[in-house]
């Protein structure tokens, strides 16, 4: 007997067949919970990476942007990144001059999703989020002569990038050799590497886009990060400076021997952690006096604390031909693990 579906069914198999397309299982998100290892490379072989580390196991995924994106390459050191609103953004300092970039991607997947070139991008050095859709990209600009002493342009600049239209809308004017930025409250405090010789700390408004002021500094002024209390901390050759960024004003100076490295705050913004004289150290941001205790026997390239866990990230890089490693530590200081990372790790991004 011959069977004949009724116009009936053949509807409801269709409406379901569409049910299914449109339900169909979301995108697999596999960097979802862990770190991004920042893998600057050999800046003349232009190798940089960035690795993914779970939290819970110590297999490394490397190259993730290549892994995401077969016909991409990031072709370039791999100098800093942070996470708008979904959105990834990856500094890329090529050791060709017109080659840097920022490589925008999805945060979940490292799918490219846009490119910021030159002569927008020129020598990226730090980037942090600056509004619900907005990042700062603090930039040298083109390099000049470093025998003849003109090797940072003076201004440097902070590229303001909307990731709506994924485009840089604005250069605002900066100070030689910018680097390092931190947002205290509507403002965002911008200082200089130390090798530069700048020593102006240059503050920007937030809401326009537009200096508001600037600081002289007996040395030059590398902005951390802000405590618990609200105060801004910088670093201004062996000193870490405590300053109300409300009145501008310094609440406290601690001066080490020898200058501290690796400088970085704990999640709770408590506590600073440190590499000094070969070791590792900690230091409560109520201190009077630059009086840190040992946590560590050895020093780092770089150093990260796990929001999650408290548990401490150190980098090792070998040399810059060869693979580093990142070893992870209790709170304690106790030894948990080290994971081969890529060449020279020199930052991590928690998530």
């Amino acid at each position: 007997m011959n069977y004949q579906p009724t116009k009936g069914i053949l509807l409801g198999l269709l409406a379901l067949s569409l049910w299914n397309c449109k339900t169909s299982d979301p995108e697999p998100t596999p960097y979802e919970s862990g770190v991004l290892i920042l893998n600057a490379g050999n800046f003349f072989q232009n190798n940089g990476t960035i690795s993914f580390l779970p939290r819970t196991g110590n297999t490394v995924a490397t190259n993730i942007f290549q892994a995401a994106n077969p016909s991409l390459a990031l072709t370039g050191g791999v100098q800093g990144y942070t996470e708008v609103n979904g959105k990834g953004l990856i500094l890329v300092d090529n050791s060709t001059a017109g080659q840097d970039k920022v490589e925008i991607v999805e945060y979940n997947t490292f799918k490219s999703r846009a490119t910021l070139k030159t002569p927008d991008i020129e020598n990226p050095r730090q980037v942090i989020p600056a509004g619900p859709n907005k990042a700062y990209v603090s930039c040298w600009d083109v390099s000049g002569d470093f025998n003849a002493g003109t090797f940072y342009k003076d201004p440097g600049y902070i590229a303001v990038v909307d990731l709506n239209t994924n485009t840089v809308v604005k250069k605002i004017p900066a100070v030689k050799g910018v680097e390092n930025m931190v947002v205290a409250g509507t403002e965002v405090f911008v200082g200089s590497g130390s090798y530069t010789g700048s020593k102006t700390l240059l503050i920007i408004d937030l809401n326009t886009d537009t200096e508001k002021q600037r600081i002289d500094f007996g040395a030059t002024p590398e902005p951390i990060a802000v405590d618990a209390t609200g105060k801004l901390w910088i670093q201004a050759g062996n000193d870490l400076v405590q300053i109300d960024p409300a009145t501008r004003l310094v609440a406290k100076r601690w001066t080490f021997p020898t200058r501290p490295g690796s400088v970085t705050i704990s999640a709770d913004k408590r506590t600073f952690y440190y590499t000094q004289s070969g070791k590792t150290y900690r230091i409560g941001v109520d201190a009077n006096a630059a009086l840190g205790s040992q946590v560590i026997g050895r020093s780092f390239t770089a150093l990260g604390i796990d929001p999650q866990t408290k548990r401490i990230y150190g980098s090792v890089t070998p040399s810059q031909a060869q693979t580093g490693y990142v070893l992870r530590f209790e709170e304690s200081g106790a030894l948990i693990d080290s994971v081969r990372a890529e060449i020279a790790p020199s930052g991590f991004y928690f998530r």
